[in-house]
């Protein structure tokens, strides 16, 4: 006799329509979902991009400068046929190249250290709510100092102690990564401790389960839709966070393009080159804020409270 599948099968349909409604019936959710398409076609595209209009991130052009002051000539930081983005003061580095090629860090890490939120955040939040006891009250206790736990302090001295020959972007993969995964283990180990008390996961106990079936078979696939949730929120969090360090010289090293460190640039150049804080700046605003609205829109999607209160419509 098989272990009860029959509660995982019926999910992803009801996920993927649940999504597909949140986008049709929420403009927000939708403007968020299509501006993070726009944003990962840029970043995919780059080089693309880039080698149409003719530049690149690395190259300096100090003619396309006002030799006396450093900074791009005219009113708009050099904007213009060959520099669709105006150029970086003092370097004269394309600017739309730098934005371009700094939507690929961003978003790689963002997603990345996400990613490994997640599945720690998922791992260890099964296992304490399921298991319960000691192990629960240690991963619950290491969660709530985590969270008071200044990591950005941290990050900075780690990354002044950690040898150059470490790529940099793994580095902030795995400690962004790290710091994040509290967050979804508690709304995995609340959900978990609900799941564990349903029939089905008590027949598949019964029936002679594993834990590990169980967990694998039973309850992970009822954890999709928080799952979805939590990591559509975490992703803005991780790539502002990391946008944070390469402000503070602590992130990403030059010369890799970084939205964060020619935001931190271009606060010396604010008042004479606008320009140079207006596209990173723009870029990294319009990626938090679409995500969070695709966030937002999917959590009030899956939200049955909210379901109640429309009577179904969004």
């Amino acid at each position: 006799m098989g272990i009860p599948t029959e509660t995982s099968e019926r999910l992803s349909p009801s996920v993927t329509g649940t999504v597909r409604r949140a986008l049709r019936h929420d403009r927000w959710a939708l403007a968020g979902a299509v501006t993070i398409g726009l944003l990962g076609l840029l970043a995919a595209g780059a080089d693309v991009l880039c080698a149409i209009e003719g530049q690149d991130p690395y190259t300096y052009d100090t003619g396309a400068l006002d030799p006396s002051t450093g900074a791009p000539p005219g009113s708009f930081g050099g904007a213009g046929g060959a520099h669709w983005f105006g150029v970086e003061p003092l370097t004269g580095r394309d600017l739309f190249a730098i934005v371009a090629h700094g939507a690929r860090t961003s978003l790689l890490i963002g997603l990345a250290a996400t990613a490994v939120s997640v599945a720690l955040g998922v791992v260890l939040g099964m296992v304490a709510g399921y298991r319960g006891g000691w192990t629960d009250r240690l991963v619950s206790r290491t969660a709530d100092v985590m969270f008071g736990f200044p990591y950005l302090i941290f990050m900075i001295a780690l990354g002044a102690v950690t040898p150059l020959s470490f790529p940099r972007p793994l580095l902030l993969i795995l400690l962004l990564g790290f710091f994040g995964w509290p967050r979804v283990a508690r709304v995995v180990r609340a959900q978990t401790l609900t799941l564990r008390r349903r029939t089905f996961v008590s027949a598949s106990r019964v029936m002679g389960a594993s834990t590990g079936q169980v967990l694998r078979r039973q309850i992970l696939p009822n954890l999709l839709v928080p799952i979805i949730v939590v990591a559509t929120l975490l992703v803005p969090e991780r790539i502002g966070a990391e946008a944070a360090l390469s402000f503070l010289g602590a992130g990403i090293p030059p010369p890799r393009p970084s939205w964060g460190r020619s935001i931190g640039d271009a606060v010396d150049w604010v008042s004479t080159d606008p320009m140079f804080l207006l596209f990173p700046g723009g870029a990294l605003f319009l990626a938090t804020l679409a995500l969070n609205l695709l966030g937002d829109g999917l959590r009030d999607a899956f939200d049955p409270r909210m379901t109640i209160l429309t009577g179904g419509r969004r």
